[in-house]
Formats: C-alpha cells, structure tokens, sequence
C-alpha cells in the first residue's frame, strides 16, 4: 500500500484518486473548495461520472480514501502527491496556470518529507521545470523532491475505464528513478508505459488531444461538402474507417467538439506555436471548422422556420458536452442556445443530467422534466447530446405533440428516411441536402 494525496477534486482528481484507492493504495484528497470536500464527506459528488459514486463509497468505507481542505493533512505520510488541478484558457488561448501556481507554493510549504510530485494538469511544455523552481524556490527548508509529468487521457463518461484500463502511460522526468517509482504505482494496469523527459511527455498530450479534435474538424468540413453535394458523411466515414490505416475512430460528423480538453488544449498548442514565432495553420482550421459546425444547426433552425427564429419555440435534447457527463464546459448546446436566444427564439430544453449545470450557464432556457415535454409546443426540435435514452424516443408521440414537424439532428442518431415517413422534416449533418435545403435528388 503506498501513501498518495491528489489535489484536486475535479474530474481528473476525483477519478485519478478513487481509482489509485481502488487498487489498494491509502488515498487523501486535498482541495480548498469546502463545499466540495463537505459533499465528499457526506457521501456526494460534485460530478458525475457513471460509476464513480458507488467506487467513492466503497473505498470511502474501506478506510483507503478521505478529504480534507488541509494540505498538512493531505500531505502529512505521502510519498508521492498527485497535481490535478484546472488550466482553463487565458485571454489568449494560453493556459492559466495560477492553481497549478497556488498549487505548487502550498506543498513547498507544506511538505516536511522527500516528495514526487506528478503532475496530471494539462499544462504548457516547460511548466514542469516552472513547478520545481516554484517549489524550489518556496520550501522553508530544503526537502528532497522530484517532479513528475503523466499527463491524464480519460474521457469524460468513460473515465473509469479509461483509467483501468489505459492504451499507455505517459511519464516525463529529468529524474529517472522518480519516474521508475511512478510507472510501479501504474504497474498493476499492464499497460505499456512511456519515459521520457518532462518536456515531450507534456507535448505528448496536446499533440494526442490536437490531433483527436483535427479528426472532428476533417469530418465535419467532409459533412459540409457532403450536404451541398448530395453524399451521405455516415457512409462516407464508415467507408473511409474499414481503411487500417484511417479506422472509425473520431469520424462521427457532428456539431462540434466541446468539453474542457480539446477547445482548451488545441487554442493552448496554438499559443505556444504563435508565442514561439511560428504560424499554427491547421490547428487555428481547426478551431475555424468547430465554431462553424457550431453555427450551421442555427443557420438550418432559422431557414426551417421561414427565415427567422425570432418567436419561435425551439426545443433542444442535450446540453452536455457528450453524453455520460454533466460537463457544460465549451459544450456546443450551450453555444446553439446563446444564438438562438440572441435572435429571440424561446428556447425549451432536456438533459438527463446537465441541466442545473447548464441553468447556471445560460439562465434563459426553460428546462424540461423529459424529452417530450421539451418537444410539446415547440416550432423545431435540436438533438444536441448523444444520450441513449434519446434513441428509443417514441418519434410519432414526439411529432404529435410539436406545433411544426421540424427536427434537427446534430448527431445524426436517427434515419432520415425513418422521420420523413412519419412525417418529420428532417435535416442532420452532411445527410446529403444541397444548398436549397433538399435533398440532391430533388425530393422534400
């Protein structure tokens, strides 16, 4: 059993924590956010992640996790401290490392044993030598330490698993014994592990996450050409995916990826490119393509409704990010709200989980207690969230109850030709319409 202590009760943290608990490590969770260490304590969750409740109270009952707001506490028999905390976007797209700043000064002055510190935040290249001068340079007296970059790759929705069962781990340090001692904590995951210097393994994770939102981004320029040239993307991406070399994986044309990984690290690659002096072509394309693919459900909504949603009741399925989470961060739903409620639409809407997240963020939505009391009344319907319980919709209840037979699908869950029999007009992403709104072959 080794001692861990994770700062951070976030997404990464929480599961980062919880999962090391699980493995039969002693785990104590530090944040300074005491709303959120008293709802860990009394037994909830600030997230929600599928399964996460229920691996929080086992080990909690287990005796192998705790919280505190205290990082003597936290910090009091740890050998290694886990670093997870926010790196939200600056004025520029840069990363903002103040907690990982706050972070750092608090365990330099903290800490009164040797330390590895790992860092999981995403954080720009360098900022691992950045931290152990911080923390250099903040101790009340020298303690051994050595800081250690294994950047996280956990999905929101799947983040256990993820975490179980990773593709690689990502170590980075300019102490290889450190490191050595952090691929053991990994070992019982049997999965391979990379070491390398703290510099590549921090590029390791904005290249994977760039290179991941640069597949969302072709996809979506293909729906486009696919909808003013009459071609069908789902076919054309499961066409394209039985190639090896290109597989399915990320060719789902859509409205655009959201969340607190991709927008974030993509603009923050960019900035380092730009502050560097150089000119980051296809990752500012890349960005370019996501705020379209954004704007066209607006742009079909108000050409369905005789031009202008002013007025109009518009009712929206799904205002997270992705399915499986709460997250509203950079969630295109919300950004399909904002512009439809801008140009005065009444805007309804359901999610099973993100909708007290999502009030907060858009307060003008009226939020729904079902997916058909969201469709009752409305002007159109926009299918935003990939939910599986939006799958299974009764469609003939839904179209009965709506006041125009008008359906969006931003996720292409549906069959066109299903909705058009039943008597929906129907329009998804890239489903093969031209530029008048119809489909190539001249039918409504």
């Amino acid at each position: 059993m080794r001692q861990l202590s994770v700062v951070g009760s976030g997404y990464v943290g929480l599961v980062t924590g919880t999962c090391f608990a699980d493995m039969g490590n002693s785990v104590t969770l530090v944040d300074i956010d005491e709303r959120k260490i008293d709802m860990l304590q009394a037994g909830q969750l600030p997230i929600y992640e599928p399964g996460l409740a229920e691996m929080v109270q086992r080990n909690t009952d287990a005796g192998r996790m705790r919280f505190t707001t205290s990082y003597a506490d936290g910090l009091a028999d740890a050998e290694f401290v886990f670093v997870c905390v926010g790196t939200p976007s600056g004025v520029d797209g840069e990363a903002d490392l103040q907690y990982v700043r706050a972070a750092a000064q608090t365990i330099a002055k903290t800490m009164r044993q040797p330390l590895i510190v790992i860092n999981k935040s995403t954080v720009p290249v360098g900022t691992g030598d950045w931290t152990a001068e911080i923390i250099s340079s903040n101790q009340p007296q020298p303690v051994d330490f050595a800081v250690v970059s294994c950047p996280e790759f956990l999905r929101e929705g799947s983040a256990i698993a993820d975490f179980m069962h990773p593709d690689r781990t990502v170590l980075g340090s300019s102490d290889a014994s450190a490191a050595e001692r952090v691929a053991e904590l990994y070992a019982p995951l049997e999965a391979p592990v990379v070491i390398t210097d703290i510099r590549t393994a921090e590029m390791i994770k904005y290249a994977s996450n760039a290179f991941l939102a640069t597949r969302i981004s072709f996809i979506n320029e293909i729906s486009i050409i696919c909808e003013r040239l009459g071609a069908d993307v789902t076919e054309v991406a499961r066409g394209m995916g039985y190639d090896k070399r290109i597989g399915p994986h990320f060719l789902q044309a859509g409205i655009g990826f959201g969340g607190s990984c991709f927008p974030k690290d993509v603009k923050a690659l960019a900035n380092m490119a730009q502050t560097h002096g150089m000119h980051p072509q296809l990752l500012n394309a890349v960005m370019e393509i996501n705020a379209f693919q954004r704007r066209q459900i607006t742009l079909k909504a108000r050409e369905l409704l005789d031009g202008s949603v002013s007025g109009k009741t518009v009712s929206m399925l799904g205002l997270a990010f992705k399915q499986n989470t709460d997250d509203t961060r950079e969630s295109p739903s919300l950004t399909v709200a904002r512009s439809l409620l801008n140009q005065g639409a009444i805007v309804k809407a359901y999610d099973p989980v993100a909708m007290a997240n999502a009030s907060r963020d858009v307060p003008g939505i009226t939020m729904c207690d079902s997916p058909y009391s969201a469709a009752a009344e409305s002007d159109a319907l926009l299918v935003l969230t990939p939910w599986n319980e939006f799958k299974q919709l009764d469609m003939r209840r839904v179209l009965k109850s709506m006041r125009r037979p008008i359906i969006i699908d931003g996720r292409n869950m549906y069959s066109p030709d299903e909705l058009k029999e039943i008597g929906f007009v129907y329009r998804g992403v890239g489903r093969g319409y031209n530029g008048e709104g119809r489909l190539a072959n001249g039918d409504d």
